[in-house]
């Protein structure tokens, strides 16, 4: 049986604790942000750039509990914070070293009179941490806000631990990071608890300043606020063991009614099912087995061909591969003994390989707790076509589990926030939630990684270093997206150095023979269709043909995209200057791309200036940017879709496929272009994958699309003017005859509900918030909205 470790894991040893959710504040005394810090960061020993994980305390005794207890926490690389035995939340958010996050956090609901107690698990992957984890080593500070808090200060009146129970498995870690054994005979059993016996803890060691990112003091980590919220956690229980019949055993033990026993020298597989894919921490209850050997196996599906990426239908478990990433751990033998991972884990099965040997073993229970960034459902969308509400649930499932402290590409393999991913992520989430936190984290974090050239990396917090040029440019898009949709000009204004450096980069490659985008350093990734090799090298690079010499009208005319969008928002910015030099830029392009890359013969702009291959990418762009007026662009986007000779887009690229669709009068044909959803569908994927079968990833964020165009283009609900202020609704009901939806809007909900009185004619209910007017746009005609509620007939 073979395995893939490359998921990097913890087991934690806890009494039965459940999680109380801390109460996340911004409140901050403001001398703690234009000062160091009096706490100190702390650590264990002081070779502490390895792997490890430690255990810290600090008691301390309050003659009245206080209606506020405000502290500042943060880590490296990670922690879980208890009071009094309860474990509170976990931290710290990602970042990088200059911009290292710590959680400001209200204690008072978890303090007692008399003695308190801080337990705070921290752990440190050193080498093999995960490509998102920056580190300058172990360490653990603690702020109190004010003087009454100050008792909690990290310094040397703190305890600390190691627990050396933990071992990392560095094999074929890549982006995660190791997996890891927990041997529990070498345990700390109730560490957390405050009357937890410290005979084996020693004082801590001061490490570090703690000094904040507007204080001109050396550091190895500059502190700033999170300002996303902390994640949601909810118990989930497990549907059914799958092969329990070959194992005569029962699942009781997984629905929480009762226990399962396992006598000595028994060896069992267990493939349990929860049924749908999830992010979160397993957590299983033992006693007895000392001496046996547990792992855990986590799967989003097993297997028919490993090499090759193949699952088939994924409900489907007969005569399948058991691969996956595992966590191991050894029971001490004793009773009630609940394993749980610090880090959650993706799955949709779980194999549990039990190796007892001794003694008897009991599993009392095995449940999970889901975990992503809390993204509430305030979106609704409702048709006449049911097969659209399977869509809809599970694009939305798809967009929750790539979304934690950043915005991920897949919660599974890699857990890299791309720009590419997270433009559209960032767009299902305002249209779903309205929520905008993780988006402007994002926008911010790919500006923290802006490098001497201008660029930005393409996945960011990474210390693997990676551009992708493309990349830089759908960072400046996604600030114009939270402009339009979100208005906050001064948001945006701080970026626009970084945005000039980003189109700086790119105007100086332009090739002043052909008047487009010449050679271009870097990795140049568009998309994944199988017909782009790398320099003719037999595999998928994601680059079209002929990249790497220059003037493709792919990479000039997303140039062209970018310069028109960031004209808009310069204007707006009051760059007016910089407006019209953007504008004039991209009509330049544009004339010079329709020059070199039209071909008059096939009606179809080809990829490069050699005219030898064409793409559906190519011609998507060509609409968007509107490249020439001697371009019938419902002709050529029929044409696009049609023409199966065509470089076809994936289901990241149909994202714009769509938009070019919706742009060329088509926006009709949206429901029926929703195929390789359906088809994922019927494969049992309870996510949307990555690209079509066979597909590595199981659940990539960028194929949460639909639930965007839902509301954007088949609804039709889009901001006319920055800051959703005013609306234009467009429906594309297609052969749909009912839809009806609500999306979220900064000042309040707009709701939409479509009838189709015979061929052509509608009847429709919307509702604006107070103050909004617009547009609703049907078959040409055109009817003004006002805030408030309205009826429209149009026949």
């Amino acid at each position: 049986m073979k395995k893939n470790y490359c998921f990097w894991c913890l087991i934690f040893i806890l009494s039965n604790t459940s999680l109380t959710h801390a109460q996340l504040t911004t409140e901050i005394n403001p001398q703690l942000v234009n000062k160091v810090w009096s706490a100190k960061w702390i650590q264990h020993t002081y070779n502490n750039d390895q792997f490890g994980v430690y255990h810290f305390r600090k008691s301390f005794s309050l003659k009245a509990i206080p209606n506020k207890f405000i502290i500042h926490i943060s880590a490296d690389n990670r922690y879980w914070l208890f009071v009094n035995g309860k474990r509170i939340c976990t931290g710290s958010s990602k970042g990088d070293l200059k911009h290292w996050q710590f959680e400001s956090l209200d204690l008072a609901p978890y303090l007692s009179l008399g003695k308190n107690t801080l337990a705070i698990a921290v752990w440190n992957f050193g080498e093999f941490r995960p490509a998102s984890q920056f580190t300058a080593g172990t360490g653990l500070v603690v702020q109190g806000n004010s003087e009454l808090e100050q008792v909690a200060n990290t310094d040397t009146t703190w305890l600390v631990c190691e627990n050396t129970a933990y071992t990392p498995v560095f094999e074929n870690h890549k982006y995660i990071g190791a997996r890891e054994i927990f041997f529990g005979p070498r345990s700390i059993p109730k560490w957390e608890m405050p009357q937890a016996d410290e005979r084996n803890f020693k004082k801590a060691i001061l490490a570090d300043n703690a000094v904040p990112i507007s204080v001109d003091v050396d550091s190895k980590r500059k502190l700033i606020q999170r300002i996303i919220p902390l994640p949601e956690e909810k118990e989930e229980r497990f549907a059914n063991i799958r092969n329990k019949e070959e194992n005569n055993i029962k699942d009781d033990f997984i629905k929480g009614i009762g226990a399962q026993s396992f006598g000595p020298w028994a060896n069992n597989s267990i493939l349990i099912d929860l049924e749908h894919l999830t992010t979160a921490y397993p957590e299983i209850k033992v006693s007895g087995g000392k001496g046996a050997r547990i792992t855990l196996t986590y799967m989003e599906a097993p297997f028919i061909n490993v090499k090759q990426e193949y699952k088939g239908n994924r409900s489907e478990v007969k005569g399948k591969i058991i691969d996956g990433v595992s966590d191991v751990f050894y029971p001490n033998g004793d009773t009630d003994f609940v394993y749980r991972p610090l880090t959650y884990r993706t799955f949709r099965y779980i194999e549990i390989k039990l190796d007892n040997y001794q003694d008897q073993l009991v599993i009392k229970d095995f449940k999970t707790k889901f975990t992503a960034y809390p993204f509430e459902e305030k979106a609704s969308f409702k048709s006449n076509d049911k097969s659209l509400a399977d869509i809809w649930r599970v694009a939305w499932r798809t967009a929750r589990l790539c979304a934690y402290d950043t915005y991920m590409d897949c919660p599974y393999y890699e857990q890299f926030q791309y720009i590419g991913d997270t433009r559209i992520q960032a767009l299902v989430s305002l249209y779903m939630s309205g929520d905008d936190r993780l988006m402007r984290n994002a926008i911010q974090q790919f500006y923290n990684s802006q490098n001497s050239e201008g660029l930005t990396q393409s996945r960011y917090p990474n210390w693997q270093n990676q551009i992708i040029p493309p990349f830089s440019l759908f960072w400046v898009l996604m600030i114009h997206d939270h402009w339009l949709h979100k208005g906050d000009a001064a948001f945006a204004k701080q970026f626009s150095k970084g945005i000039e450096n980003v189109l700086a980069w790119h105007i100086s490659r332009i090739d002043s023979k052909t008047g487009m985008l010449g050679v271009l350093e870097h990795w140049n990734f568009v998309d994944w269709p199988k017909d782009w090799p790398w320099l003719g090298i037999d595999q998928i690079s994601g680059v079209p043909k002929g990249t790497e010499k220059g003037n493709t009208s792919i990479h000039t005319l997303q140039l062209v995209m970018v310069l028109q969008k960031s004209a808009d928002l310069f204007k707006d910015l009051g760059y007016s200057i910089k407006a019209k030099e953007y504008l004039s830029i991209a009509n330049h392009l544009k004339t010079n791309t329709y020059k070199n890359c039209w071909d008059e013969n096939k009606n179809l702009l080809a990829d490069h200036i050699d005219k030898s291959n064409f793409s559906q990418h190519a011609n998507v762009l060509a609409t968007i940017t509107e490249l020439s007026p001697k371009i019938n662009y419902k002709e050529l986007m029929n044409k696009t879709v049609k023409d199966t000779n065509l470089v076809q887009c994936t289901v990241y690229w149909r994202f714009y496929l769509n938009q070019a669709m919706k742009k060329a009068g088509l926006g009709n044909q949206y429901i029926e272009m929703l195929t390789p959803w359906h088809n994922m569908l019927s494969l049992g994927l309870t996510t949307f994958a990555e690209k079509p079968e066979p597909s590595r990833s199981d659940c990539h964020g960028w194929s949460a699309s639909p639930n965007y165009d839902l509301l954007a283009t088949v609804l039709g609900v889009n901001p006319a003017s920055a800051g959703f202020k005013t609306v234009n609704i467009s429906p594309n009901l297609g052969e749909l005859t009912f839809a009806e939806g609500t999306i979220p809007h900064p000042n309040g909900n707009i709701s939409v509900k479509l009838k189709k009185t015979n061929l052509d004619g509608i009847d429709a209910e919307i509702s604006l918030p107070k103050d909004i007017s617009g547009v609703f746009v049907w078959k040409g005609e055109k009817v003004k909205l006002n805030g408030g509620n309205q009826i429209i007939k149009i026949k």
